[in-house]
């Protein structure tokens, strides 16, 4: 992979939590904690991180809709390996966010067997709605049908989110959002984190309509932002969806470049959401085709580097410890 110059790293002082990143074993990719621990320590001040679902590691037997807990059972494994402070200080995996099939069968069940087997580290859910109608664009990871979230039996199972004390993590595209907005009305006592500024869309139809897709999303973006249970993650902008194209580049850009390329939407979204409803996030190794570890929260350091150290303190770490409930006290 072709990687940018070596940066000299901004603020290496500065606290993070690395809200949203992933962990596989896939025939193709690997990033495991070594991977993982390899990107916080190459300077930032990375203290801990929340692991999202990414379909790795499921249970091979058993019933269906139980299966997914094999990826939260992973997961609090790596987190009790990074808890030892044989890898260091840093704490990843502090918190999990799992898969569950809210539509389908014994959802409260399902539920249950995700905290049991993340311990104390199980937060929230996130079950993929990104569809569109374009076949230039490639539905979510799980393959979720149109329209999921407004969906009878989907939203029978989100509310058993609540009797749990678990969050929901909604990704979906940006034509998608008022979706999730009619989700935030109908389920006020849930948190929501919209995942990746909303999910930009750059490519197919939405190619070279930058400007008026642009209008759209913000429109939707200051629309959604009225709801006090919704939370909003300020990256995700790497992923080649988004068509800003730096994939493609031999060399990959600079954080400079990032930051002139993403701060439309981050700054949107901190004017609208407010820094304590926002939280900045990798979203690795997803958007290591775009730059690496490093230059992106260099990037998003700069887009931030005119804000107070109050409102710093809420975007790279605060936000997201508060929304994961992080500083909860653990069982002996």
């Amino acid at each position: 992979m072709p990687r940018s110059d070596l940066e000299e790293i901004l603020d290496p002082d500065l606290p993070i939590c690395d809200p949203h990143h992933h962990l596989w074993d896939f025939p193709t990719s690997r990033y495991l904690l070594d991977e993982l621990l390899a990107d916080m320590t190459s300077g930032h001040r990375v203290e801990s991180t929340v692991f999202v679902e990414c379909t790795a590691f499921y249970r091979a037997e058993g019933p269906e809709p139980f299966r997914f807990v094999g990826e939260t059972e992973f997961v609090n494994g790596v987190a009790a390996m990074s808890a030892s402070d044989r890898y260091g200080k840093v704490r990843a995996c502090e918190a999990i966010v799992g898969r569950a099939d809210l539509a389908g069968p014994d959802v409260g069940a399902v539920l249950a067997a995700h905290v049991r087997a993340g311990g104390d580290r199980f937060r929230g859910v996130r079950a993929a709605g990104a569809w569109d109608p374009s076949p230039e664009i490639e539905a979510a990871h799980t393959r979720p049908p149109q329209g999921l979230y407004a969906s009878p039996a989907f939203r029978a199972g989100y509310a058993q989110l609540k009797d749990h004390n678990l969050s929901f993590e909604a990704w979906q595209f940006h034509p998608q959002i008022p979706e999730v907005t009619a989700l935030a009305r109908a389920f006020p006592e849930t948190t929501i984190v919209l995942d990746h500024v909303g999910g930009i869309l750059g490519i197919g139809p939405y190619a070279g309509r930058r400007d008026e897709e642009f209008a759209r999303w913000k429109r939707d973006i200051l629309e959604i932002a009225k709801e006090p249970n919704v939370v909003v993650k300020l990256g995700g902008l790497g992923m080649a969806i988004c068509g800003f194209g730096f994939h493609k580049r031999e060399v990959l850009p600079s954080s400079i470049e990032l930051a002139d390329a993403w701060r439309p939407y981050i700054e949107t979204c901190i004017e609208a959401f407010g820094p304590s409803r926002g939280m900045f996030e990798s979203n690795f190794p997803v958007d290591r085709v775009s730059c690496s570890y490093a230059n992106l929260w260099n990037a998003l350091k700069r887009i931030a580097s005119g804000a107070s150290a109050a409102d710093k303190a809420l975007l790279f770490r605060d936000t997201a410890r508060r929304v994961y409930r992080l500083d909860e006290g653990r069982p002996a």
